[in-house]
């Protein structure tokens, strides 16, 4: 029997904006069962959940322009010893932003560029408030993720 994909989901929240829109990529991702879905905050998760995952989602508010400081915390620490693994995984944002969301993608795909890491999708940003839209777009992102790992296109 084959193991399954690993998808890992690492978010982090202050407002709880970032949380519902993390708990709606969840129920996307889990829509595909054969896709096992790992959940960590930033200040958890380690080079080892890096190594062991197929494919990744990352969540954050937009502070002062840019990604969350957690966030940028977990880069700082699994940048420069992810370098020898060439990871090269697909992967997906969901950004809850003040502003335009645009500061804290630029940032986020500059660093993953350098894994090397793969963004297979647009990015999901919720300028404001909450709304059905928004919500939608984040179960179809990890809906998107966990599809694409399951059939080997990502």
């Amino acid at each position: 029997m084959k193991k399954p994909k690993k998808l890992l989901i690492i978010w982090h929240s202050q407002s709880g904006k970032t949380d519902a829109m993390a708990r709606e990529v969840i129920k996307g991702c889990k829509q595909q069962n054969s896709v096992e879905t790992i959940l960590l905050p930033p200040q958890s998760a380690d080079l080892r959940d890096l190594l062991n995952c197929h494919g990744l989602i990352f969540g954050t508010p937009e502070n002062f322009g840019t990604m969350s400081g957690m966030l940028k915390d977990f880069f700082d620490r699994t940048y420069y010893p992810a370098q020898p693994y060439k990871l090269n995984l697909p992967y997906g944002l969901f950004i809850s932003a003040a502003n335009d969301g645009s500061g804290a993608v630029r940032d986020i795909n500059r660093i993953l560029k350098g894994y090397p890491l793969r963004q297979v999708a647009d990015p999901v940003i919720c300028k404001g408030a909450l709304d059905q839209k928004t919500l939608t777009s984040c179960r179809d992102l990890g809906l998107a993720l966990a599809l694409g790992l399951e059939m080997g296109i990502m």
